[in-house]
């Protein structure tokens, strides 16, 4: 009979916990990282001037304190471009393409088959793609009919306003008839199923509505984080667009008037969706972003605050597209970090995208870069040296590093667009308000023509959408070269 040998209690206890361990990690290893979360907070004509971080604040009437405290926990951009009007800037974001590309280069007014093709392939669409729960709270403006809103276009679920918020004045407006014009309705939809009006979107809903949106990002986190699910939570506020009226509850609070009383409100709003990200302990793993979708806003009484820049939205003026944008991603981006460097609205996309592991559709222009190693200060350079910036669906400037050069003087929303028999060049560190009486240097044309060139050529071979074009859609089949 052989004899055996017994291994010792402990030695045996550390072996099979040595295993145990072992085991663990090589399960880890086999399991794919978890991906982040994702909450994208856009504001509504926020003036680059506005927050206290930029220079607003108190200045402003009222102080905003939660999201400069988030500026503070991330990276904050002070050269931050969006397109010039609310449609545009919110298809470049969501696309990665210049809105011109997708025939939503300017506000609808109705008439046409408006907002995005279902050809389009947005963010939200490539997120679920990528097992993401997606929602959409807030203004659209992207489509008003069945096939054009959010839950056609990749959310599994949406509430708020198809269009935008100076609709809210017409009820109470002297003479106004439904049966005339009909109203703005606050709607939701789920995918899959037909978006149902609630209710008319009037005075008494447009104070409510940004409180409710806070709610329903709320709720909808909550129910991810118990199912175990990432999400992409897209909270496109409707304030400060006029017109520019704080909820009851904050009516009257900072006693600086209604501007300054809505100012706080929307502060605290993001606040408590912060909050409810780390009561449902997932800010190591969610990424933030708060940043407005174009210029301040230009309409007396409501007009906002571009800080040092000339202009305000649908101008093609530093006023008009330098935004607000900060993020947030505890241990990938850099917290206090400030940068100068050049970003725009279409490099949302493929940033997300890099960062969540989403896909980036290969079969036709995509004008946003990558931003992901610049954010998380891998480098501290930009991969953009410029952007064309259209106003409507004219080409009204070019910027390139510091140098922006204007093809047209259009002063605001309400001032025709002349062009100049010869561009306007400034030097944007030397010239920040873009005065016309002090110019730049005109070798800057050499690379602001070269980018026109190459935008130019794109467009042979991938021809523009015009606006109101119905699906379905297909692109013209591409010439051989």
């Amino acid at each position: 009979m052989t004899a055996t040998r017994t291994l010792p209690a402990r030695r045996l206890t550390r072996l099979a916990v040595a295993a145990l361990l072992a085991m663990g990690a090589v399960a880890a290893a086999a399991q794919p990282a978890q991906r982040p979360n994702v909450l994208l907070i856009l504001a509504d004509n926020l003036g680059y001037g506005e927050l206290g971080v930029y220079g607003g604040g108190p200045l402003r009437g009222a102080p905003t304190p939660r999201i400069d405290k988030l500026a503070g926990e991330g990276t904050r951009l002070t050269n931050m471009n969006m397109e010039p009007q609310c449609t545009p800037s919110r298809s470049g974001m969501l696309t990665g393409r210049y809105a011109i590309r997708s025939g939503t280069y300017a506000v609808p007014l109705g008439g046409v088959a408006e907002g995005m093709t279902q050809w389009e392939v947005t963010m939200a669409e490539s997120l679920a793609e990528a097992g993401y729960a997606t929602a959409l709270y807030g203004k659209w403006h992207l489509g008003s009919h069945d096939g054009r809103l959010p839950n056609d276009q990749g959310f599994d679920e949406w509430y708020g306003i198809p269009r935008t918020t100076y609709e809210a004045m017409w009820p109470g407006s002297p003479g106004y008839s439904p049966e005339v014009t009909r109203p703005e309705y606050i709607m939701e939809g789920r995918k899959g199923e037909k978006s149902r009006e609630l209710k008319v979107y009037d005075m008494d809903q447009r104070r409510q509505m940004d409180a409710e949106l806070t709610r329903r990002t709320v709720d909808f986190m909550e129910r991810q984080s118990h199912a175990g699910k990432p999400f992409f939570a897209f909270t496109s506020l409707t304030q400060p667009h006029f017109p520019s009226v704080p909820n009851a509850k904050w009516a009257g609070k900072t006693g600086n008037g209604d501007w300054a009383d809505m100012l706080a409100e929307m502060d605290a709003n993001v606040g408590q969706m912060l909050d409810a990200v780390d009561r449902l302990g997932l800010r190591s793993n969610t990424i933030v972003i708060f940043a407005s979708d174009n210029g301040a806003e230009h309409l007396r009484p409501w007009d906002g605050w571009s800080g040092p820049w000339r202009g305000e939205y649908f101008s093609a003026y530093e006023g008009g597209i330098r935004v607000p944008f900060m993020i947030r991603w505890p241990g990938k981006i850099p917290a206090g970090r400030v940068s100068n460097e050049l970003v725009h609205g279409t490099d949302v996309f493929p940033t997300i995208a890099h960062m969540t592991g989403a896909r980036v559709p290969d079969d036709r222009p995509i004008d946003g870069m990558d931003q992901s190693a610049f954010l998380e200060g891998k480098t501290d350079k930009s991969p953009r040296e410029g952007i064309l910036i259209w106003v409507d669906n004219r080409l009204q400037a070019v910027k390139w590093h510091q140098y922006k050069m204007h093809l047209y003087k259009q002063d605001d929303m309400e001032s025709p667009p002349a062009k100049l028999p010869v561009p306007y060049i400034f030097d944007l560190y030397t010239n920040p308000r873009e005065d016309e009486h002090k110019r730049g240097p005109s070798w800057v044309l050499n690379p602001m023509l070269k980018m026109i060139g190459a935008f130019e050529a794109s467009t042979k071979t991938y021809p523009l959408i015009p606006m109101g074009t119905p699906d379905p859609y297909q692109p013209p089949v591409a010439a051989k070269p």
